[in-house]
């Protein structure tokens, strides 16, 4: 058997991927097996999902979407795609508050890892969370709720606690975006405004190949309906008059609508439209969250940067501050610094220690499903996570024997 990420950069080791069908016949796999792990949408660019034992999806158990408008919850399997829940949200007059920037992840694998969109006001998708199901090691279903103790540690948890069947999420009411894109600002305006632009929308995102140390390549801004426009031109940037994509020159037909025409939340926060593959893989990611405070400084260090050869695309984007125990956001507002690199480690290594050490005064933290170098190890990350120990104790109530263990969580957390 040979299974690889979407990408194609990891072939994992297991020795078989079960697809199990109900809640029941996960239960009974995970109570036999030594060692399995969940597997999403295999989006992650590191070996995070990978095992030397069995592999496990759980897209092929059917559980319905179901909205408490009271609540203003909904609760969702943990294999569906962001894209297919926020379509059915969408229809009943609800929206997620904020999505990545691909909708064709899964639920339970974004929130694992930490995945986020962008936004000032915007928390990591897994802090809308506040409920979580999962199979823990020895085959019992497991229900966390936002009024556990443990439950900042029990959502985004690099699949340390069990198999992640459902979760229940925030919901808001629906809304209308439009996307504007601005092209060719200088980078010393950009660097002197950047708070300024990266609250001037609902979600604002900057892109860069790092070929001009003076510009900044597109500033993409979605702005609610009920909200002000910005005006790109302050920052010395000029209007895109035809679609763009992210990477620069690349076939903008996958990319979502711009131009300034509103439409569905979920067909403007995410880059990347559902019904489109957004690439074919053959890339490699890496992103590092640092202190919102720090971002000029930051982004000024990466834009010297001679990593020119390994990268397709640089993204900026801020994320609020929450409080889960394993998020690259806890505690802090934060300037994320993305890298969508090509599939060649020979350039990519000494790109990644090459930025990892232009942004060390930043006290970054890496997204845990991104490709980051060995200074991340577990002795350096308890610097980074105050609450690492609690982490570790309660992986170990629900995982004593580390059923679900792989070398990564061995590196990095245990």
């Amino acid at each position: 058997m040979t299974v690889r990420n979407w990408a194609g950069n990891v072939t994992f080791g297991a020795r078989e991927l079960h697809r199990p069908t109900s809640i029941e016949a996960l239960q009974q796999l995970v109570a036999d097996a030594p060692r399995i792990h969940a597997l999403g949408t295999g989006h992650s660019f590191n070996r995070i999902a990978d095992t030397d034992g069995d592999l496990v999806t759980v897209a092929d158990i059917a559980t319905p979407i179901t909205i408490d408008p009271d609540a203003q919850t909904v609760r969702v399997g943990g294999g569906t795609r962001f894209g297919e829940l926020a379509v059915a949200l969408d229809e009943q007059g609800w929206a997620l508050p904020n999505l990545g920037s691909l909708p064709h992840i899964s639920v339970a694998g974004a929130c694992a890892t930490g995945t986020h969109g962008s936004g000032d006001a915007n928390r990591c998708l897994a802090a809308g969370a506040v409920g979580v199901e999962f199979v823990r090691a020895d085959g019992e279903l497991v229900t966390r709720t936002a009024d556990d103790p443990d439950f900042a540690g029990s959502v985004l948890a690099l699949g340390a606690l069990g198999v992640v069947t459902a979760l229940t999420l925030r919901v808001v009411p629906s809304f209308e975006l439009r996307q504007d894109v601005w092209l060719d600002a200088p980078m010393a305006s950009v660097l002197g405004n950047v708070d300024a632009i990266m609250s001037a929308g609902y979600s604002v995102s900057m892109f860069t190949d790092l070929s001009r140390s003076d510009v900044m390549d597109a500033i993409w801004v979605k702005t609610r309906s009920d909200g002000a426009l910005a005006d790109g031109r302050d920052w010395g940037a000029r209007p895109a008059t035809v679609p763009q994509n992210p990477i620069k020159g690349a076939d903008p037909s996958a990319a979502t609508d711009q131009l300034g025409s509103y439409g569905p939340w979920h067909a403007r926060l995410p880059h990347f439209r559902a019904e489109f593959t957004p690439s074919a893989g053959h890339e490699q990611q890496s992103e590092y969250l640092i202190r919102r405070s720090d971002g000029a400084a930051a982004i000024a260090a990466v834009s010297e940067l001679p990593v020119q050869q390994a990268v397709q695309v640089s993204e900026i984007r801020t994320v609020a501050a929450d409080e889960l125990w394993l998020s690259p956001c806890q505690g802090r507002d934060t300037l994320a610094v993305h890298f969508t690199w090509v599939d060649d480690d020979a350039l990519v290594q000494p790109a990644v220690k090459a930025v990892e050490a232009a942004l060390a005064p930043f006290d970054p933290r890496p997204h845990w499903g991104k490709v980051f170098g060995d200074a991340f190890r577990h002795v350096e990350l308890a610097r980074h996570y105050p609450r690492l120990d609690e982490f570790r104790a309660l992986a170990t109530e629900h995982d004593p024997s580390r059923c679900f263990s792989n070398t990564f969580l061995t590196e990095l957390i245990y």
